[in-house]
């Protein structure tokens, strides 16, 4: 209502609105290139998102139990951490050329560092009592994973998962922006170029629907099924 109101008390094409940006919307998702776009963007930061959390959190557990590892690698992580993106996805680019598996590579180099810190600090903070207790119970090493490591472990797989996500989507349109023959980002710098906020805007308001789709239909009933435990103990 805010938004709607201020385009009828300053009209100008370069603030479209509500209504105007709906339209835009719908002739580009049935007539347009809009959900081919879509789908580019989704399919690489899907991938990425993957491979990075498998990779991410199998070298995160290695530094949180391992200290001679985190020793070894702290200060090549603190450099992951910093590393600006768009360096990494220029080197890429050049190294391998505008592809697909540069654009995804250049993702996943960015977002592993997030994940490896935030499992290490999570396998960091296990409480030793419950090691004890399964010592004490004489869990085997399969009964121990499942009762003792995983359920201290997911909020923390969890929380990487949210972040990641938040920090992939902007990393990928970015990188499409650069060199991409597709997607989000390689449209909105085609936008951008004649001024169409209409359409800019109709593509944003697009992803942020695919967003919170993700976020309310998926993630957060998957964090209260897999978190139960901590408010419904058995």
């Amino acid at each position: 209502m805010i938004w709607q109101g201020l385009a009828l008390a300053f009209p100008n094409r370069l603030f479209p609105a509500p209504f105007a940006v709906a339209e835009t919307l719908w002739h580009l998702a049935t007539q347009g290139t809009l959900l081919l776009d879509l789908g580019k963007t989704l399919l690489r930061a899907s991938l990425a998102f993957v491979i990075s959390m498998l990779l991410g959190t199998l070298l995160g557990i290695a530094l949180g139990r391992q200290l001679w590892l985190d020793r070894l690698f702290s200060a090549w992580l603190l450099v992951g951490l910093n590393l600006p993106a768009i360096v990494v996805a220029i080197v890429l680019y050049i190294w391998l050329g505008l592809t697909e598996t540069a654009l995804v590579t250049a993702v996943i180099v960015n977002k592993i560092p997030l994940v490896i810190t935030t499992i290490r600090e999570g396998v960091r903070s296990f409480s030793p009592d419950f090691d004890e207790l399964a010592d004490a119970l004489r869990l085997s090493p399969a009964r121990r994973l499942r009762l003792v490591f995983i359920p201290q472990l997911l909020p923390f797989v969890l929380a990487a998962a949210r972040t990641g996500l938040s920090l992939i989507w902007k990393i990928v349109l970015v990188f499409e922006v650069l060199g991409s023959d597709g997607g989000v980002g390689y449209r909105v710098s085609l936008l951008f170029q004649y001024f169409d906020i209409t359409a800019i805007l109709a593509y944003t308001t697009a992803f942020i629907a695919v967003v919170m789709a993700l976020e309310y239909g998926l993630l957060r009933p998957l964090e209260q099924k897999l978190l139960q435990w901590r408010t419904h103990p058995a």
